[in-house]
């Protein structure tokens, strides 16, 4: 900063401004669906688009809380999230970490095989048949067994893996170690940060996931959070504002952005945190040479 010339300065003050400007037009869609939810209706219609409400009332969260079942769709999707996502990681590199070999038998029509996977599936019906065939339907296990491994993830880790100076292993192949005692020991503490990244993919990726739910679960109670977002955003949006104001209902604006904030808060609270772990895998997993 003391050596850069006035353009220099003036330039960087001007790169500052536009990513404030950038960063201000990304966070206000956000700030306004806050902000609706906890704003009256007559001050919505009064003002159109609030940003800073004059008086809050919190009415529309406990509707959603108390009348669409949010507590046992946060179970549910916590659990998928979370046991989801350890499995998903840890049977990914089982897979990956073979496959990374390039002495391992039969490797190319393995590869074949997944890569194929990712351009043909078998499409919705056969996928419902196995997923009865196994009786996995109404199970949460069927929001997680049929999405265990990624082909797109698989390849992703195989291709660090095989980045890796192979004299590490030779190195610990030396000292007695086994190719599982190699992988815990060595491979994976050098991949922190492809091992963050599929993580923080398949986390989202389980948050975010309805589909498959409607699909296989009849259970309201074994339901995600998505599904139960999709069906307020739904059944709000059908209800007339003479039926609201009849019923007393609460708005169905502030009912809708209220599902929308408590659907999303948890993953941008969470995300921080997973950035910070990132940063710290990438800053242990550098190999020196």
């Amino acid at each position: 900063m003391i050596n850069q010339t006035f353009g220099e300065k003036v330039w960087q003050v001007a790169v500052y401004f536009i990513l404030c400007l950038l960063s201000l037009i990304c966070l206000l869609p956000f700030l306004y669906v806050v902000a609706v939810s906890v704003t009256p209706e007559s001050e919505v219609l009064r003002k159109g688009i609030v940003i800073i409400p004059e008086s809050f009332t919190f009415t529309a969260y406990k509707e959603v809380f108390i009348s669409h079942g949010i507590g046992q769709a946060y179970k549910i999707t916590l659990f998928r999230t979370i046991v989801g996502t350890a499995l998903n990681v840890f049977f990914t590199v089982m897979a990956a970490y073979p496959l990374s070999k390039k002495y391992l038998p039969g490797r190319k029509p393995f590869l074949l095989f997944i890569v194929f996977t990712m351009m043909f599936s078998g499409g919705l019906i056969p996928s419902y048949l196995l997923i009865r065939s196994l009786g996995l339907l109404d199970s949460p296990w069927v929001l997680i067994i049929p999405h265990l491994i990624s082909a797109f993830n698989l390849v992703i880790i195989k291709g660090f893996f095989e980045q890796l100076p192979p004299e590490i292993e030779e190195s610990a192949r030396v000292d007695g170690a086994s190719e599982l005692q190699s992988l815990w020991r060595i491979i994976l503490p050098l991949s922190l940060p492809v091992l963050a990244t599929i993580s923080l993919f398949y986390a989202v990726g389980h948050w975010n996931s309805y589909f498959d739910a409607i699909v296989y679960i009849n259970d309201s109670n074994l339901m995600p959070l998505q599904v139960i977002l999709r069906n307020i955003l739904l059944n709000v949006a059908t209800q007339s504002a003479d039926s609201i104001a009849s019923t007393g209902m609460v708005s169905k604006f502030a009912v809708q952005m209220a599902a929308v904030v408590v659907t999303t808060v948890p993953i941008l609270i969470v995300y921080p945190f997973m950035q910070k772990h990132f940063t710290k895998g990438v800053l242990m997993g550098s190999i020196k040479g």
